[in-house]
């Protein structure tokens, strides 16, 4: 398969808070290449820098140093609005924590993507409802985050990534803080989507399990990836 998102020379420090201590650089010359269609999972210790990771890949930062590219674009080189614009249509990304507006039903937090692109709120809504059945929670639509169980807003979370077709899927924890039971259905609701839609995927997790049931497993450490067997 193609190589959809490529990283080269990857540097990323953060300066000191207050005078006299010392900064912290996460990577040092970090390269990847995701093959398009690959369902990645990237594990590590906590502060290791794979939130910060992700954030670079969906062009919320940029780096020190290094190149990233998505298919034919170079992120380190956009602007704020391009870097926007690309997160809108290029990238997918379900954080740990939903961060649904509350007061907005769940149906409106799917579709506010479009909507901020400039598509009507009719057809927004329209599309998001598809995304709303698909998610299994058709009979949810009206309630707002707040009457929604936590697997239920992460659901809702992955239906709002994903109503825009993105190519791009960054999950950060997605099942961190839910119970066993429910962290399973979110984790095979995304292989199912990933499968179904065609994505490339790069999910951050703790879970060695969810890990050891992607297509490849890389460990953040030291500055660096490093592949780990499948057992």
């Amino acid at each position: 398969m193609p190589t959809l998102l490529d990283t080269q020379g990857l540097t990323k420090r953060y300066a000191a808070f207050r005078s006299g201590s010392a900064g912290v650089e996460l990577f040092r010359d970090l390269s990847l290449s995701v093959e398009e269609g690959e369902l990645l999972a990237i594990v590590g210790e906590s502060g290791a820098g794979k939130s910060s990771l992700l954030h670079l890949f969906a062009a919320l930062e940029k780096p020190n140093a290094g190149t990233i590219r998505l298919g034919d674009r170079e992120l380190t080189q956009m602007t704020a609005a391009e870097a926007s614009d690309f997160r809108n249509r290029e990238v997918g990304y379900v954080w740990q924590f939903h961060y649904l507006l509350p007061e907005f039903s769940a149906l409106e937090n799917i579709a506010l993507p479009l909507m901020s692109r400039g598509i009507a709120r009719q057809q927004a809504l329209q599309q998001a409802s598809v995304w709303l059945q698909r998610v299994g929670l058709q009979a949810r639509g009206d309630h707002r985050s707040g009457e929604l169980s936590g697997g239920e807003q992460q659901r809702i979370s992955i239906a709002r990534a994903l109503v825009t077709e993105p190519r791009l899927l960054l999950a950060d924890e997605p099942t961190g803080d839910l119970d066993n039971q429910t962290a399973e259905q979110i984790f095979a609701l995304i292989q199912d989507l990933h499968r179904e839609r065609g994505l490339t995927t790069l999910m951050v997790t703790h879970n060695l399990n969810f890990a050891q049931r992607c297509d490849r497993m890389l460990r953040l450490r030291n500055g660096q990836l490093e592949p780990v067997a499948r057992t």
